[in-house]
Formats: C-alpha cells, sequence, structure tokens
C-alpha cells in the first residue's frame, strides 16, 4: 500500500516521528506542494492508495485524473479543500482530524484577545527602549487598557473549540453568548444561545468558530459589522474566507471595530495587498493556533489512527460516507 503526505512539513518540521505511518505503508513525504498546480499535485500523487493533505486541494478533477486512490485523511480539522462530494461518488473516504489543537486554539483567541487588551508587547519593548526608567511617573501606558470581566464574549459556532474558548472566557469573568446553527445542550451550561443578530448587538467581543462553507463565506462583513456595538474587539483563529477582509479593515479603521486579532486569512500565505496588514489595531498570526507541539503529536496520532481503522474496515472521523 502506498501512502504519500501531500504537504507533511507544517504539521512536521522534523520535531516528530512518521514512524506510525511508516509502519503500516510504503510512505512518500513531500514537504511541500504548490498549491493550486494541479499537475504538481498529481504527479506528486502518483499511483498512491492513500493521501494526506493539510492545504492542498483536492478537486473533483484530481480524484478523475488519479484512479488508485482509496482513502483521504486531511492533517486538519476542516475539510473545504477536499471536494468531499466527488469523493463520495466514487466511496472514497474523506476523514479529517477532529479535537486535536481544541486547548491550543483556545488559548490562541486568549493571548490574542489580552495583547489587544494590554498590548503587552509594545510596552515591553518601550520599557527596553528606556522609556520607563526616564519615566517621571512610576508607570505609564500607551494604550487603553481593558478589563475583561464584566464584558460580554461572543461566540459564532459553538463546538468543541468553541465551548473551550466560552470555559476560558468565564474563568476571566465574561459573559457568554453563543451562537450556533444547531443548539448543543453542552454548552447551555457555558453560554446563553442568542440569535446571530443578538450576538451582534450585545457582544463587546465577537470570536469566530465555525468552519467555512459556500453559506457562510464573508459572513462578516460591512452589513454585519453595522450590526455590532461601536468599538467591538474582533477574533478570528477559524477560517479566513469567512470574513470580507477589505470591510474588516474599514471598520477598524473607521474606529467602528475598536481591535481584531485574527489568525487566519482568505489567502495563505498573507498577500502583500492584504487590506488587514496596514490597517488600524490589526493584530496579525501566521496561523499558529493549532501549532504546539503537543497538538501536533496529537494530530499526526489521529492522522494515524484514520487509516488503521480503515484498514481494519471500520473507518472513523469519516466527513462524507
Amino acid at each position: 500500500m502506498k501512502i504519500v503526505i501531500l504537504d507533511g512539513y507544517t504539521a512536521n518540521p522534523g520535531d516528530l516521528s512518521w514512524a506510525g505511518l511508516e509502519a503500516l505503508g510504503e510512505l512518500t513525504i513531500y514537504d511541500r506542494t504548490p498549491p493550486y498546480d494541479e499537475a504538481a499535485i498529481l504527479k506528486n500523487i502518483g499511483d498512491a492508495d492513500i493521501v494526506y493533505t493539510n492545504k492542498k486541494p483536492i478537486s473533483r478533477s484530481v480524484l478523475e485524473k488519479a484512479p488508485n486512490i482509496k482513502f483521504i485523511s486531511i492533517l486538519a480539522t476542516g475539510y473545504n479543500l477536499v471536494d468531499v462530494d466527488a469523493a463520495k461518488e466514487k466511496g472514497i473516504p474523506v476523514c479529517n482530524t477532529p479535537a486535536y489543537a481544541t486547548a491550543a486554539v483556545g488559548q490562541l483567541v486568549i493571548a490574542l484577545l489580552l495583547e489587544i487588551c494590554h498590548h503587552v508587547g509594545a510596552h515591553s519593548d518601550a520599557v527596553k527602549a528606556g522609556r520607563w526608567a526616564s519615566s517621571p511617573d512610576f508607570c505609564f501606558w500607551d494604550y487603553p487598557l481593558i478589563e475583561l470581566s464584566g464584558k460580554t464574549l461572543g461566540i459564532i459556532g459553538f463546538g468543541k473549540i468553541g465551548q473551550n474558548v466560552g470555559r476560558l472566557a468565564k474563568a476571566l469573568g465574561m459573559n457568554v453568548l453563543a451562537y450556533n446553527h444547531r443548539p448543543k445542550d453542552t454548552g447551555k451550561d457555558i453560554a446563553e444561545y442568542v440569535s446571530l443578530d443578538e450576538l451582534y448587538a450585545k457582544s463587546d467581543v465577537v470570536s469566530l468558530h465555525c468552519p467555512l462553507f459556500d453559506s457562510n463565506k464573508g459572513m462578516i462583513n460591512k452589513d454585519s459589522i453595522s450590526k455590532m456595538k461601536d468599538g467591538v474587539i474582533f477574533i478570528n483563529v477559524s477560517r479566513g474566507g469567512l470574513v470580507n477582509e477589505q470591510d474588516l479593515a474599514d471598520a477598524l479603521n473607521s474606529g467602528k471595530i475598536y481591535s481584531a486579532g485574527v489568525d487566519v486569512v482568505s489567502v495563505e500565505p498573507i498577500k502583500p495587498d492584504n487590506p488587514l496588514l496596514t490597517a488600524k489595531n490589526c493584530f496579525i498570526t501566521p496561523h499558529i493556533a493549532w501549532a504546539p507541539k503537543d497538538a501536533r503529536t496529537r494530530l499526526l496520532n489521529t492522522a494515524t489512527d484514520n487509516l488503521k481503522a480503515f484498514i481494519d474496515g471500520k473507518p472513523i472521523n469519516v466527513v462524507n460516507l
């Protein structure tokens, strides 16, 4: 059985082991495959039976031209880059890797939020530049400092990650509202479920935690932003495509949105002309919420378990069958 990994470097830049997959078949690992070059994707897939991808698209066309594929596993939770319907038509299970980074993603949400509230990095740089040593007062601050206790966090998408963020926010003394397409009983002890419009109207902080589908692409736009409080804080560690980035940049520059913390953008790596790069008070991290070593270890273990279960005839984490 031939196994190929199209983009293994980000999941494992050398600090983890592929031994689990190596034990299951003939493994070929490509650190990188050009993401939107179908010829390159097909060349690297070759005659493999098993394909692992993180951010390399597997389209209907690719599936038509790579008839040996029997199983696809995604080294991520989101699966919008794989044509799951085309795979289903061909009887190919597509598995994702759920829940491996729940704690890590929630941690970065709070890190971004606290950076917005305290500007820790900027104040540390100011101290090291001599500002405190030369200050006439015992302290100084260059930005408004925000206390989160008593503020309201609105979470859009209240699955495992959203609920974890809700628990962390409550530990900070925040009130939590949640919107989910299908409200889950497991979240009722963490948040009050409300409509999307009510969440926009009442939240001091809005945080996205939903997968990207055609139906919600660009859901954060000038219309939805207009329903939010003036001076709201916006966080997105979910998918960049959920946001109209020009509308977000305009809202930041006008002050409608006080600040934003984003770990994802619509095209990654970020393009030099992305409007968020020059927007006021916008903090951008390079899609790292998922990347602590502990989380990536769970990722590789689950990805290996996905293939073992498929070989045993009892596939798990299947998103299309």
